[in-house]
């Protein structure tokens, strides 16, 4: 259903280097906050801002922009990533993360950007407040509306009753302008969350509540592609994409380590590379490509 091309896919994975490139390098001036989430969730923040979404970033402001609502705010670094390398403020802007009377906090703040559609930080409540946006879209504008709401979301997240209210309430109402997009990465910052809470099937949980749903590999771009389309074109209930991610994704060191989630480098776990020098590898790795841009073979 994607009409994403080679040579698009090449762009976007390039795109997605340079963003990853940004967040160790801002984590590491801020010598603090999360790694493992953005560097795994990047494919797809990269696919929505520079293919996937409706979005200017000279109108941030534009009424008919899709909305992204980012649920798990901790993540925020790969979404101030995209939305610089993308047009919405300076790179090097970046490099202020966390730091104190900066834009650009350690969850974000929507007063603070044009185009943060909402503020996290508490998990859970992300979902509840895309369902209601997706609900007053529908109100105010009918069938008239063609703008979407993707609403980002972490799988550990999901232990929060709050998300399951949420979706009972979309699946009732078949909000078919909502997408949701759950990080299924594994980890949270316990461990693997199979083992601090099991989640178990989350297809069946989801299509028992009325969703349309679709699993995909979030780090192959036409598959990502193709699943945008598809719940962008469901017209009788809401769409949850489950993307399966790598956490730490691009970095061979902190792959699939739960130590990762809630560390940046430096201070991360040191059975690889001591802390002084875990940033400097990092990025040795994502500026060199570490051979994992092959354009053309997706």
């Amino acid at each position: 259903m994607g009409n994403i091309t080679d040579e698009k896919i090449c762009v976007l994975q390039e795109h997605a280097n340079n963003v990853r490139t940004s967040i160790v390098e801002m984590l590491q001036a801020a010598g603090s906050g999360h790694t493992a989430g953005p560097l795994g969730m990047t494919d797809i923040f990269t696919y929505l801002y520079f293919h996937g979404l409706t979005h200017d970033p000279k109108n941030p402001s534009l009424e008919t922009r899709d909305r992204v609502i980012l649920s798990n705010g901790h993540i925020c670094p790969v979404l101030y990533a995209v939305m610089a390398h993308s047009g919405y403020f300076p790179v090097e802007e970046l490099l202020t993360l966390r730091k104190f009377g900066s834009r650009l906090q350690g969850h974000p703040h929507r007063e603070f950007l044009p185009a943060l559609e909402n503020s996290s930080g508490p998990l859970g409540s992300g979902l509840s407040q895309a369902v209601g946006m997706a609900l007053a879209d529908r109100i105010d504008n009918g069938k008239t509306s063609h703008r979407f709401f993707f609403c980002l979301t972490g799988d550990g997240e999901l232990d929060e009753g709050q998300n399951w209210e949420a979706i009972m309430l979309a699946g009732k109402e078949k909000n078919h302008n909502l997408i949701a997009i759950v990080d299924r990465n594994n980890i949270q910052i316990d461990g693997f969350t199979e083992d601090v809470m099991p989640i178990n099937d989350l297809r069946k949980k989801f299509e028992s509540f009325n969703w349309h749903v679709q699993e995909i590999d979030g780090h192959n771009f036409e598959a990502i592609d193709d699943s945008v389309n598809q719940a962008k074109a469901i017209f009788n209930k809401p769409s949850v994409i489950i993307a399966h991610t790598i956490p730490g994704k691009g970095v061979d060191f902190m792959e699939r380590r739960p130590e990762w989630h809630g560390n940046p480098p430096g201070k991360g776990p040191e059975d690889v590379f001591k802390k002084d020098n875990q940033a400097n590898k990092a990025l040795e790795e994502l500026r060199t490509l570490g051979g994992k841009i092959t354009c053309g073979d997706h």
